[in-house]
């Protein structure tokens, strides 16, 4: 996400951190971490600033649901979020890094079921107020996106 000129200061609602806007590589941005389940519907959305990794957000993502699987990307690739699925009852679908010395071992047709996220991020992209960021606060930003999602389940 890359966030409007208007929305960088965030003076309103206590700074940038608290209103999930950081600097990282790609700019000024925020991150949205999105739940879909099998319908390509939203559950939960998360916002962060734009250096925070996605993998910090997966338990948080996933408490309070059950499910039979949890699909993810090597993003979500740490021993410890496989023991936290798995203590849950559900099984991670989620392919190993590059950088590992023992592969992971994943469903791979299964894992081709990713796309149902980015096909929701697709359809709220047809949003201004989704994919260029104009509020300032996030609890503005967050609510839009609560919103967007509500039209596309509507359709």
């Amino acid at each position: 996400m890359r966030v409007h000129p208007d929305a960088a200061g965030a003076a309103k609602g206590g700074g940038q951190e608290t209103q999930a806007l950081g600097r990282s590589g790609g700019g000024f941005s925020t991150k949205v971490h999105i739940m879909v389940d099998s319908l390509d519907d939203p559950l939960r959305f998360i916002l962060t600033g734009g250096p925070e990794h996605d993998i910090t957000q997966l338990e948080a993502l996933l408490r309070g649901y059950a499910g039979e699987y949890v699909i993810a990307g090597k993003g979500y690739d740490a021993q410890g979020l496989s023991c936290f699925i798995l203590e849950r009852g559900m099984t991670p679908v989620i392919p190993g890094c590059s950088n590992r010395k023992v592969a992971e071992v994943y469903d791979r047709h299964l894992y081709g079921e990713s796309h149902l996220a980015e096909c929701f991020i697709g359809k709220a992209k047809r949003y201004r107020r989704v994919f260029t960021r104009f509020d300032q606060l996030s609890c503005c930003y967050l609510g839009f996106w609560h919103f967007a999602a509500a039209l596309i389940w509507l359709r």
